[in-house]
């Protein structure tokens, strides 16, 4: 009922206030805990009330996060009938071979009859 302590343990408390305050003081002892423990009760709601509204007024400050930018969506490009190949890339030449050209006597491979052969620059 009122945490550790039993009917019993209240009885012999009241018996003991009783005897050492008299019947005339013990109404209004009671009264002052009566006064004490209501303003008690005051003082802490208006504390926790103070809290809860200096909390939400620190929400309401802080920026909320901002929304993120899609970019725009491009337009298709446009249908053609003609496509483009691909680029083709090459890979890197050693250093050492830069400067030498292949012919096709070096390589033993003829080159195919319809195509000119190559002109150094």
């Amino acid at each position: 009922m009122f945490g550790p302590l039993g009917v019993p343990e209240l009885i012999f408390i009241l018996i003991l206030a009783l005897l050492i305050f008299g019947p005339k003081r013990l109404p209004e002892i009671g009264r002052t805990l009566g006064r004490g423990m209501a303003e008690f009760r005051k003082a802490s709601n208006e504390l926790k009330r103070s809290i809860n509204t200096e909390l939400a007024l620190d929400e309401a400050a802080a920026p909320a996060p901002a929304a993120p930018v899609w970019p725009a969506r491009a337009e298709p490009p446009a249908l053609t009938t003609a496509r483009t190949p691909p680029a083709v890339v090459s890979p890197p030449v050693p250093a050492e071979t830069l400067g030498t050209l292949e012919t096709p006597e070096d390589t033993g491979v003829e080159p195919p009859a319809d195509t000119e052969p190559l002109e150094p620059r």
